[in-house]
Parts: C-alpha cells; structure tokens; sequence
C-alpha cells in the first residue's frame, strides 16, 4: 500500500509534537496503547494485510483531532486522516474506511463490521485491563483540567454509568475483558457507597 509507512510517521509526529500537555489521557500513550491491542486482534483474527494497514491507520488517527479541539474529535480526525491520504493519492475507498474506523470510535459505539468493532473493542479494551485504574485516574486528570469534572466522586458516578451502558464487540472482549469491566463495576459502587457513609 503505497504512502503507508509516510502517513503512520507522519501520525505519530503530529500526535508527539502537538497535542496539548493537558490530554493525560487521549495522548499519544492512548493511541500507541490502543495500536498495540488492535495489532494482537490482527494476529488472532488474521486479517488479510490491506485491511489491517487501514485498520492500524484508523487507529492511528482515531484521536488526532485533539489537536484541533476536545469538541467532535472524532469528525475532525477523520478530516486530517482525508486530506493526508489524498495528498498521497490513497483510493477513494481506502480513505472510507479509515473514515468509518474513526467515526465508529464516537461514544455511543455503533461499529458496523469487524474492522469497526476491533477499533472499539481497541480503544476501551482497558475497560477489562489490570490497568484500569491507572488510566481511569489519567482520564479523570484531563477532564478535571479541562473542567469537566470537579470530584472524584462525581467522576466514579459517571464512570458507573458508563461502564453499565458500555458493550464489547467482539467475542475476544465479551470472553477477556467483560469479566474485569463487571469486577470494576462493583469495585466502584462499593467505593461510592462507602463516601456515601463518610
């Protein structure tokens, strides 16, 4: 796939060099965080090589437009993913599905094939992680800096509600990651109750 290598360097650059030191969370950790998970989903499911390259590319870009604005990040992604895969001639096709890799991301997830439900399954996998509370800590951070947020306990509210409305896509998350998410789930009311009690 000719331009390839060109856009995945010149991905990782702009995500290095220009998002804001505010973005603990969606910062370029994230989207080399969630490359790795959709490369083990590439292994596993053997998937045929070009869309795995644009599979990798959607990822690459699902996030950049934070450098654009914290507001409909996914639409401006998918805007600076077309103009740099038409700057290198990419197929009008191709360009579609990095596209759609990038709007599925949109919370509410409705990804509406394999590739789409990868991307999804990717970008929350930490959702069913040992690391959850980590990168929970780092999201609660940046919507704190950015006043989203006020309180930890505002935030576990939310993330209770978020995680019980959230669904994995696939059947590697349903059978590896769901299990962990529901531990959290619980782990989280306890933690709401017992401020409650405080």
């Amino acid at each position: 796939m000719k331009g390839y290598f060109t856009l995945r360097k010149k991905a990782i650059e702009i995500l290095d060099s220009q998002l804001s030191d505010k973005l603990y969370y969606h910062g370029i950790d994230h989207t080399l965080d969630v490359l790795k998970v959709v490369n083990k989903y590439i292994e596993r499911s053997g998937i045929p090589e070009r869309e795995a390259k644009l599979l990798r590319l959607g990822t690459l870009y699902h996030d950049i437009g934070f450098t654009v604005s914290n507001e409909e990040h996914e639409k401006h992604s998918a805007e600076i993913a077309r103009k740099h895969m038409e700057a290198l001639h990419f197929d009008e096709a191709d360009i579609e599905v990095v596209e759609g890799l990038i709007a599925a991301t949109r919370i509410p997830q409705y990804p509406k094939n394999e590739l789409e439900m990868i991307i999804c399954d990717a970008d929350l996998d930490y959702l069913g992680r040992k690391d959850f509370w980590p990168i929970s800590d780092s999201l609660f951070k940046e919507l704190k800096a950015f006043g989203k947020v006020d309180t930890k306990h505002q935030w576990n509210k939310i993330q209770i509600s978020f995680l019980e409305k959230h669904s994995y896509h696939t059947q590697y998350a349903r059978e590896k990651r769901q299990p962990a998410k529901e531990k959290r789930i619980k782990e989280l009311k306890a933690m709401i109750n017992q401020s409650i009690e405080d």
